[in-house]
């Protein structure tokens, strides 16, 4: 059984998700007041077609949803993610859409 964790790195600006200690993958993020921008996710080819790029996107969203702060998706795989899983007391603020 592997052990897979998510944290979030604040010095690096990113999540990053680690299987058995090693790094598999991150997801870059971008503090404003308010707001945390996501703007890039990466999973290491050794790791890719294990499901770690939506563990990660999950941890990762309901992590920064817990912080109050609204998300922007600037990343194409979070922007995906977003439109197909729920994340709980998230508040999106989707790049290019106006608000009505």
């Amino acid at each position: 059984m592997t052990d897979t964790t998510v944290t979030r790195d604040d010095e690096a600006s990113r999540y990053e998700i680690r299987v058995d200690g090693a790094l598999a993958g991150f997801a870059e993020f971008d503090l404003r007041p308010g707001a945390i921008r996501f703007t890039h996710t990466e999973i290491d080819p050794a790791f890719q077609g294990q499901g770690l790029a939506g563990i990660l996107a999950k941890n990762a969203l309901t992590d920064a949803a817990a912080t109050g702060d609204a998300i922007v998706p600037l990343c194409p795989y979070i922007a995906k993610y977003l439109e197909t899983h729920e994340i709980p007391g998230a508040e999106i603020r989707w790049p290019g859409r106006r608000e009505s």
